[in-house]
Protein backbone atom coordinates (compact mmCIF):
# COMPACT_ATOMS: atom_id res chain seq x y z
CA UNK A 1 0.00 0.00 0.00
CA UNK A 2 1.28 3.68 -0.52
CA UNK A 3 1.34 5.94 1.57
CA UNK A 4 2.04 9.80 0.82
CA UNK A 5 3.43 11.95 3.22
CA UNK A 6 2.79 15.43 3.17
CA UNK A 7 5.56 18.61 4.76
CA UNK A 8 2.42 19.26 7.01
CA UNK A 9 2.66 14.91 7.81
CA UNK A 10 6.13 15.08 8.14
CA UNK A 11 6.52 18.29 10.22
CA UNK A 12 3.35 16.97 12.57
CA UNK A 13 5.49 13.63 12.99
CA UNK A 14 8.59 15.22 13.66
CA UNK A 15 7.04 17.58 16.56
CA UNK A 16 5.28 15.05 18.54
CA UNK A 17 8.15 12.52 18.25
CA UNK A 18 11.29 13.80 18.34
CA UNK A 19 10.37 17.75 19.94
CA UNK A 20 7.74 15.97 22.61
CA UNK A 21 9.83 13.73 23.71
CA UNK A 22 13.15 16.14 24.09
CA UNK A 23 10.73 18.45 26.12
CA UNK A 24 9.94 15.38 28.39
CA UNK A 25 13.55 14.78 28.94
CA UNK A 26 14.22 18.12 29.88
CA UNK A 27 11.38 18.20 32.19
CA UNK A 28 13.31 14.68 33.76
CA UNK A 29 16.33 16.84 34.13
CA UNK A 30 14.92 19.68 35.98
CA UNK A 31 13.11 17.22 38.11
CA UNK A 32 16.44 15.60 38.91
CA UNK A 33 18.20 18.86 39.41
CA UNK A 34 15.16 19.70 42.06
CA UNK A 35 15.72 16.69 43.97
CA UNK A 36 19.68 16.67 43.94
CA UNK A 37 19.73 20.26 44.97
CA UNK A 38 16.81 19.68 47.91
CA UNK A 39 19.15 16.69 49.15
CA UNK A 40 21.75 18.75 48.95
CA UNK A 41 20.08 21.89 51.15
CA UNK A 42 18.99 19.15 53.33
CA UNK A 43 22.34 17.56 53.62
CA UNK A 44 24.41 20.95 54.17
CA UNK A 45 21.53 22.17 57.03
CA UNK A 46 22.48 18.49 58.93
CA UNK A 47 25.87 19.40 59.19
CA UNK A 48 25.15 22.95 60.25
CA UNK A 49 23.12 21.14 62.54
CA UNK A 50 25.62 19.23 63.83
CA UNK A 51 27.59 23.20 65.50
CA UNK A 52 24.48 23.13 67.96
CA UNK A 53 26.78 20.42 70.04
CA UNK A 54 29.88 21.94 68.67
CA UNK A 55 29.17 24.99 70.49
CA UNK A 56 27.72 23.20 73.30
CA UNK A 57 30.52 20.84 73.57
CA UNK A 58 33.35 23.97 72.95
CA UNK A 59 31.53 26.47 75.74
CA UNK A 60 31.24 23.17 78.52
CA UNK A 61 34.80 22.34 78.25
CA UNK A 62 35.97 25.93 78.47
CA UNK A 63 33.58 26.97 81.78
CA UNK A 64 33.90 25.33 85.14
CA UNK A 65 32.69 22.33 85.72
CA UNK A 66 30.21 24.13 88.21
CA UNK A 67 28.81 26.03 85.26
CA UNK A 68 28.56 23.01 82.54
CA UNK A 69 25.09 22.41 82.90
CA UNK A 70 23.79 25.70 82.51
CA UNK A 71 26.01 26.13 79.69
CA UNK A 72 24.33 22.53 77.79
CA UNK A 73 21.16 24.10 79.01
CA UNK A 74 20.94 27.54 77.20
CA UNK A 75 22.73 25.87 74.20
CA UNK A 76 19.78 23.45 73.82
CA UNK A 77 17.16 25.98 74.64
CA UNK A 78 18.94 28.48 71.63
CA UNK A 79 18.43 25.72 69.14
CA UNK A 80 15.00 25.08 70.12
CA UNK A 81 13.91 28.58 70.50
CA UNK A 82 15.75 30.37 67.30
CA UNK A 83 14.04 27.73 65.54
CA UNK A 84 10.43 27.96 66.26
CA UNK A 85 11.09 31.56 66.33
CA UNK A 86 12.03 31.85 62.90
CA UNK A 87 9.29 29.55 61.84
CA UNK A 88 7.19 31.76 63.17
CA UNK A 89 8.41 35.14 62.40
CA UNK A 90 11.62 35.72 61.62
CA UNK A 91 11.77 34.16 58.02
CA UNK A 92 8.77 35.96 56.52
CA UNK A 93 10.41 39.34 57.88
CA UNK A 94 13.82 37.67 56.17
CA UNK A 95 12.30 36.57 52.74
CA UNK A 96 9.38 37.14 52.26
CA UNK A 97 6.99 33.96 51.45
CA UNK A 98 8.39 30.47 51.51
CA UNK A 99 9.91 29.84 48.12
CA UNK A 100 11.95 28.59 45.29
CA UNK A 101 12.44 27.85 41.78
CA UNK A 102 15.48 25.36 42.37
CA UNK A 103 14.79 22.96 45.24
CA UNK A 104 12.23 22.70 47.75
CA UNK A 105 10.97 25.62 49.19
CA UNK A 106 11.48 23.73 52.76
CA UNK A 107 15.05 22.63 52.22
CA UNK A 108 15.56 26.29 51.67
CA UNK A 109 13.90 26.89 55.28
CA UNK A 110 15.68 24.30 57.21
CA UNK A 111 19.03 25.30 55.64
CA UNK A 112 18.47 29.37 56.21
CA UNK A 113 16.50 28.16 60.15
CA UNK A 114 20.20 26.22 60.78
CA UNK A 115 21.54 29.21 60.47
CA UNK A 116 20.06 31.73 63.16
CA UNK A 117 20.60 29.63 66.41
CA UNK A 118 24.51 31.08 65.47
CA UNK A 119 24.01 34.09 66.02
CA UNK A 120 23.06 33.61 69.69
CA UNK A 121 25.19 30.98 70.48
CA UNK A 122 27.97 33.73 69.86
CA UNK A 123 26.92 35.76 72.07
CA UNK A 124 26.19 33.46 74.67
CA UNK A 125 29.39 31.74 75.02
CA UNK A 126 31.14 34.99 75.64
CA UNK A 127 28.63 35.53 78.68
CA UNK A 128 29.30 31.91 80.15
CA UNK A 129 29.64 31.61 83.90
CA UNK A 130 27.70 34.18 84.62
CA UNK A 131 24.77 35.35 82.44
CA UNK A 132 21.27 33.49 83.44
CA UNK A 133 19.48 31.32 81.46
CA UNK A 134 15.87 32.62 80.86
CA UNK A 135 17.57 36.53 79.79
CA UNK A 136 19.31 34.51 77.60
CA UNK A 137 16.18 32.53 76.00
CA UNK A 138 14.16 36.47 75.53
CA UNK A 139 17.12 37.53 73.86
CA UNK A 140 16.93 34.83 71.70
CA UNK A 141 13.27 35.23 70.95
CA UNK A 142 13.99 38.93 69.96
CA UNK A 143 17.36 38.28 68.08
CA UNK A 144 15.67 35.43 65.97
CA UNK A 145 12.40 37.01 65.44
CA UNK A 146 13.46 40.08 64.30
CA UNK A 147 17.00 41.66 64.93
CA UNK A 148 18.83 38.59 62.64
CA UNK A 149 15.98 38.77 60.17
CA UNK A 150 16.76 42.59 59.73
CA UNK A 151 20.00 41.62 58.84
CA UNK A 152 19.51 39.28 56.41
CA UNK A 153 16.55 41.30 54.72
CA UNK A 154 18.75 44.04 53.89
CA UNK A 155 21.83 41.71 52.90
CA UNK A 156 20.00 37.85 51.42
CA UNK A 157 16.49 38.98 51.70
CA UNK A 158 13.91 40.79 50.78
CA UNK A 159 15.78 44.43 50.77
CA UNK A 160 13.78 46.94 52.56
CA UNK A 161 16.57 49.12 52.00
CA UNK A 162 16.56 48.71 48.30
CA UNK A 163 16.78 52.18 46.32
CA UNK A 164 17.67 54.01 49.36
CA UNK A 165 21.44 55.40 50.77
CA UNK A 166 21.74 53.06 53.00
CA UNK A 167 21.23 50.18 50.56
CA UNK A 168 23.87 47.57 50.46
CA UNK A 169 26.14 46.13 47.80
CA UNK A 170 28.63 44.17 50.44
CA UNK A 171 29.43 40.55 49.24
CA UNK A 172 29.19 37.99 51.80
CA UNK A 173 28.32 34.89 50.74
CA UNK A 174 27.58 32.65 54.31
CA UNK A 175 27.99 35.28 56.90
CA UNK A 176 31.24 36.93 58.19
CA UNK A 177 29.35 39.59 58.62
CA UNK A 178 25.92 38.35 58.65
CA UNK A 179 25.98 35.68 60.82
CA UNK A 180 29.42 35.97 63.01
CA UNK A 181 29.72 40.17 63.23
CA UNK A 182 26.46 40.19 64.68
CA UNK A 183 26.71 37.77 67.35
CA UNK A 184 30.03 39.21 68.07
CA UNK A 185 28.38 42.84 68.12
CA UNK A 186 25.55 41.29 70.56
CA UNK A 187 28.03 39.88 72.60
CA UNK A 188 29.98 42.71 73.61
CA UNK A 189 26.51 44.65 73.88
CA UNK A 190 26.04 41.98 76.98
CA UNK A 191 29.53 42.23 78.62
CA UNK A 192 28.95 45.80 78.71
CA UNK A 193 26.03 45.43 80.61
CA UNK A 194 26.83 42.44 82.44
CA UNK A 195 30.27 43.12 83.18
CA UNK A 196 33.29 40.37 84.42
CA UNK A 197 33.36 37.63 85.79
CA UNK A 198 33.92 37.81 89.73
CA UNK A 199 37.69 37.19 90.63
CA UNK A 200 38.98 37.45 86.98
CA UNK A 201 40.53 40.72 86.93
CA UNK A 202 42.42 41.79 90.16
CA UNK A 203 42.31 45.29 92.28
CA UNK A 204 46.03 45.53 90.86
CA UNK A 205 44.84 45.33 87.14
CA UNK A 206 46.56 42.14 87.44
CA UNK A 207 44.46 38.93 85.19
CA UNK A 208 43.74 36.01 86.56
CA UNK A 209 43.52 32.95 84.62
CA UNK A 210 40.41 30.65 84.81
CA UNK A 211 41.34 27.30 82.84
CA UNK A 212 39.24 25.54 80.88
CA UNK A 213 37.68 22.06 82.98
CA UNK A 214 37.51 19.52 80.02
CA UNK A 215 40.51 20.30 77.11
CA UNK A 216 38.74 17.09 75.35
CA UNK A 217 35.58 18.44 74.96
CA UNK A 218 36.72 21.77 74.00
CA UNK A 219 38.94 19.50 71.22
CA UNK A 220 35.58 17.75 70.31
CA UNK A 221 33.54 20.64 70.02
CA UNK A 222 36.15 22.73 68.33
CA UNK A 223 35.83 19.92 65.64
CA UNK A 224 32.35 20.01 65.11
CA UNK A 225 32.34 23.36 64.55
CA UNK A 226 35.02 22.76 61.76
CA UNK A 227 32.79 20.11 60.27
CA UNK A 228 29.83 21.89 60.09
CA UNK A 229 31.42 25.02 58.28
CA UNK A 230 31.39 22.55 55.43
CA UNK A 231 27.46 22.68 55.51
CA UNK A 232 27.85 26.88 56.28
CA UNK A 233 29.91 27.22 53.21
CA UNK A 234 29.34 24.84 50.65
CA UNK A 235 25.19 24.79 51.19
CA UNK A 236 25.79 28.51 50.68
CA UNK A 237 26.37 28.02 47.02
CA UNK A 238 22.78 27.21 46.22
CA UNK A 239 23.02 24.79 43.90
CA UNK A 240 25.62 21.83 43.54
CA UNK A 241 22.92 20.14 40.29
CA UNK A 242 25.32 20.97 37.44
CA UNK A 243 29.50 20.62 36.76
CA UNK A 244 29.93 24.24 36.95
CA UNK A 245 28.17 23.56 40.59
CA UNK A 246 29.43 21.05 41.57
CA UNK A 247 32.83 22.57 41.09
CA UNK A 248 32.34 25.54 43.21
CA UNK A 249 31.47 23.65 45.77
CA UNK A 250 34.01 21.90 46.23
CA UNK A 251 36.34 24.92 45.68
CA UNK A 252 34.07 26.67 48.49
CA UNK A 253 34.51 23.70 50.79
CA UNK A 254 38.56 23.37 49.95
CA UNK A 255 38.90 27.33 50.66
CA UNK A 256 37.12 27.30 53.94
CA UNK A 257 39.18 24.21 55.04
CA UNK A 258 42.59 25.57 54.05
CA UNK A 259 41.62 29.07 56.01
CA UNK A 260 41.41 27.12 59.10
CA UNK A 261 44.74 25.10 58.80
CA UNK A 262 46.31 28.35 57.94
CA UNK A 263 44.96 29.87 61.40
CA UNK A 264 45.40 27.03 63.29
CA UNK A 265 49.45 26.53 61.76
CA UNK A 266 49.78 30.43 62.61
CA UNK A 267 48.67 30.52 66.12
CA UNK A 268 50.82 27.74 67.07
CA UNK A 269 53.59 28.73 65.53
CA UNK A 270 53.13 32.64 67.19
CA UNK A 271 52.36 30.80 71.06
CA UNK A 272 55.66 28.77 70.43
CA UNK A 273 57.42 31.83 69.71
CA UNK A 274 55.98 34.20 72.20
CA UNK A 275 54.60 31.89 74.97
CA UNK A 276 56.99 28.62 74.58
CA UNK A 277 53.86 26.73 74.50
CA UNK A 278 51.74 25.14 72.43
CA UNK A 279 48.28 26.04 74.18
CA UNK A 280 45.49 23.81 72.22
CA UNK A 281 42.41 26.45 73.27
CA UNK A 282 44.71 29.32 71.25
CA UNK A 283 45.56 26.82 68.25
CA UNK A 284 41.64 25.53 68.04
CA UNK A 285 40.31 29.45 68.14
CA UNK A 286 43.48 29.88 65.75
CA UNK A 287 41.24 27.27 63.51
CA UNK A 288 38.00 29.08 64.28
CA UNK A 289 39.13 32.55 63.42
CA UNK A 290 40.46 31.12 59.99
CA UNK A 291 36.98 29.61 59.44
CA UNK A 292 35.13 32.63 60.21
CA UNK A 293 37.61 34.77 57.63
CA UNK A 294 36.80 32.77 54.58
CA UNK A 295 33.13 32.62 55.19
CA UNK A 296 32.30 35.86 53.11
CA UNK A 297 34.29 34.96 49.91
CA UNK A 298 35.37 31.28 49.78
CA UNK A 299 33.71 30.55 46.19
CA UNK A 300 35.73 33.78 45.10
CA UNK A 301 39.39 32.90 45.77
CA UNK A 302 41.79 30.45 44.59
CA UNK A 303 42.91 27.77 46.28
CA UNK A 304 45.84 29.59 47.80
CA UNK A 305 44.73 33.13 49.00
CA UNK A 306 42.76 31.38 51.86
CA UNK A 307 46.07 30.56 53.13
CA UNK A 308 46.97 34.30 53.89
CA UNK A 309 43.46 34.98 55.12
CA UNK A 310 43.32 32.18 57.44
CA UNK A 311 47.22 32.90 58.63
CA UNK A 312 45.74 36.94 59.01
CA UNK A 313 42.75 35.13 61.05
CA UNK A 314 44.24 33.41 63.34
CA UNK A 315 47.13 36.46 64.51
CA UNK A 316 43.94 38.44 65.34
CA UNK A 317 42.48 35.93 67.33
CA UNK A 318 45.99 35.99 69.41
CA UNK A 319 46.04 39.67 69.67
CA UNK A 320 42.28 40.26 69.88
CA UNK A 321 41.85 37.79 72.94
CA UNK A 322 44.88 40.20 74.67
CA UNK A 323 43.34 43.18 73.84
CA UNK A 324 40.08 42.51 75.22
CA UNK A 325 41.88 41.34 78.53
CA UNK A 326 43.92 44.21 78.74
CA UNK A 327 40.36 46.75 78.57
CA UNK A 328 38.60 44.11 81.00
CA UNK A 329 36.21 42.65 78.31
CA UNK A 330 35.62 39.43 79.87
CA UNK A 331 34.99 36.74 76.90
CA UNK A 332 35.22 32.95 78.63
CA UNK A 333 35.53 31.26 75.14
CA UNK A 334 37.54 34.31 73.26
CA UNK A 335 34.10 35.06 70.65
CA UNK A 336 35.24 38.53 70.20
CA UNK A 337 38.35 37.88 68.80
CA UNK A 338 36.91 34.61 66.66
CA UNK A 339 33.89 36.11 65.50
CA UNK A 340 33.65 39.59 65.68
CA UNK A 341 37.42 40.46 64.45
CA UNK A 342 37.28 38.20 62.14
CA UNK A 343 33.92 38.46 61.01
CA UNK A 344 35.32 41.97 59.92
CA UNK A 345 37.99 40.92 58.54
CA UNK A 346 36.87 38.43 56.38
CA UNK A 347 34.36 40.49 54.92
CA UNK A 348 37.41 42.98 54.16
CA UNK A 349 38.98 40.74 52.59
CA UNK A 350 36.63 39.95 49.80
CA UNK A 351 36.93 43.76 48.88
CA UNK A 352 40.73 43.43 49.04
CA UNK A 353 41.00 39.80 47.23
CA UNK A 354 37.90 39.58 44.87
CA UNK A 355 37.11 43.51 44.23
CA UNK A 356 35.96 43.59 40.43
CA UNK A 357 35.24 47.63 40.35
CA UNK A 358 31.35 46.79 40.02
CA UNK A 359 29.19 44.74 42.28
CA UNK A 360 31.96 43.63 44.98
CA UNK A 361 34.16 46.86 46.16
CA UNK A 362 35.85 47.26 49.22
CA UNK A 363 33.60 50.34 49.94
CA UNK A 364 30.70 48.39 49.69
CA UNK A 365 32.24 46.15 52.14
CA UNK A 366 33.46 48.72 54.43
CA UNK A 367 29.47 50.35 54.06
CA UNK A 368 27.73 46.72 55.17
CA UNK A 369 30.21 46.25 58.07
CA UNK A 370 29.23 49.71 59.21
CA UNK A 371 25.36 49.72 58.93
CA UNK A 372 25.29 46.01 59.88
CA UNK A 373 27.36 46.82 63.00
CA UNK A 374 25.86 49.94 63.70
CA UNK A 375 22.06 48.28 63.67
CA UNK A 376 23.59 45.37 65.56
CA UNK A 377 25.40 46.72 68.62
CA UNK A 378 22.73 49.43 69.06
CA UNK A 379 19.62 47.02 69.14
CA UNK A 380 21.08 44.47 70.90
CA UNK A 381 22.41 46.55 73.61
CA UNK A 382 18.66 48.62 73.82
CA UNK A 383 17.08 44.74 74.01
CA UNK A 384 19.42 43.58 76.46
CA UNK A 385 19.19 46.69 78.61
CA UNK A 386 15.37 46.68 78.75
CA UNK A 387 15.56 42.85 79.41
CA UNK A 388 17.62 43.36 82.31
CA UNK A 389 15.70 46.23 83.61
CA UNK A 390 13.01 43.41 83.84
CA UNK A 391 15.08 40.22 84.42
CA UNK A 392 18.64 40.55 85.50
CA UNK A 393 21.06 39.30 82.95
CA UNK A 394 23.59 38.33 85.34
CA UNK A 395 23.47 35.54 88.43
CA UNK A 396 23.66 36.79 91.92
CA UNK A 397 26.98 36.78 93.87
CA UNK A 398 26.03 33.87 95.87
CA UNK A 399 24.75 32.21 92.97
CA UNK A 400 28.23 32.74 91.06
CA UNK A 401 30.45 31.27 93.57
CA UNK A 402 27.74 28.43 94.24
CA UNK A 403 27.70 27.92 90.14
CA UNK A 404 24.56 28.68 88.00
CA UNK A 405 23.99 24.49 87.61
CA UNK A 406 22.98 24.34 90.66
CA UNK A 407 20.78 27.51 91.35
CA UNK A 408 19.69 27.67 87.68
CA UNK A 409 19.53 24.30 86.87
CA UNK A 410 19.17 22.12 89.99
CA UNK A 411 21.29 19.07 88.07
CA UNK A 412 25.15 19.70 88.35
CA UNK A 413 27.30 17.87 85.46
CA UNK A 414 29.68 16.84 87.29
CA UNK A 415 28.18 15.78 91.35
CA UNK A 416 31.03 13.97 92.30
CA UNK A 417 33.67 16.47 91.65
CA UNK A 418 34.58 18.47 94.52
CA UNK A 419 34.16 21.48 93.01
CA UNK A 420 36.70 24.52 93.11
CA UNK A 421 35.33 27.56 93.39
Amino acid sequence: MYINYTICDLYYIFYTVIISKKLRNIMSIESISYIINTLYAIFAMTLIIFMVPGFAMLEAGIVRTKNVTAVLTINTLIYAIASLSFLLFGYSLAFGEFGSDIMSKWAVFLFQMAFVGKVVNIMSGGVSERAKVIPLALFTIIMASVLYPLVVNITWGANFLEGTILELSMYDLAGSTIIHSTGGWALLAAILIIGARKGRYTKEGGIRVIPASNIPLVTLGAFLLWIGWFGFNGGSVGSIASKENADLVALTIMNTNTAGLSGAIIVAIIMQLVYKKLDLTMILNGALGGLVSITAGPDLYDIYTPILIGAFGGCLVVIGVSFFDKIKIDDPVGALSVHLLNGIWGTLAVGIFASNGEDITLLGQIKGILVIGVFAFVSSFITLYVINKIIPLRAGNDEEMQGLDVEECGLEAYPEFKRAF
